[in-house]
This record gives C-alpha cells, structure tokens and sequence, in this order.
C-alpha cells in the first residue's frame, strides 16, 4: 500500500513493494575435532562482514543433529588463513 512519511517538515509519499531475498550459500567445511574444542579449514571467501562468518559458523554447529554440536561458548574466525576455532561450552 501507500504511506505518507514526514521528512524534514515535508510529507512523502512512498509505495511498499515486494523484495525477493537472495538464496542461502551452501559450503563444505573440513574439520578436526578435539573435545571442547574443533578446527575448521578451508572456510570459503564469501562477500560478507567477518562478524556474519562468525555467526555462520556459530549457528551450523550449534545444531546438535549436524554432527554432534552443541552450545557455543566462542568462534575465532581468521579470514586470512581461512580458518577458525569453535570452543563448545561442554566436551562432546
């Protein structure tokens, strides 16, 4: 629909329109697991901030049915090397 907004002591009319997100990206992880804690190489290069890589990363192993996650205690994610460290709150 159409909406009025107030700018600066003036009124603009402005149109809401569908927006189409893009689709997720899949990648494929290496990893070397080691009790509280777990390696990943060969991170992809993806055209986002380092802090959304974090979260990412964070999120996928978080998931308990993806290969035995769990809670995430923290993620150190280098971009230069294309590597990170996830340490899990909990051994497993």
């Amino acid at each position: 629909g159409k909406h009025a907004v107030n700018l600066d002591n003036k009124t603009v009319d402005v149109r809401v329109k569908p927006f189409t997100l893009e689709m997720g990206i899949k990648f494929e992880l290496h990893v070397t697991i080691s009790g509280k804690k777990l390696n990943v190489s060969e991170v992809p290069e993806l055209p986002i901030p380092d802090e959304w890589m974090r979260d990412k990363l964070e999120l996928n192993f978080y998931k308990s049915e993806q290969g035995g996650g769990g809670e995430v205690e923290n993620v150190a994610y280098d971009k230069q090397s294309r590597t990170a460290v996830i340490t899990f709150l909990r051994p497993g």
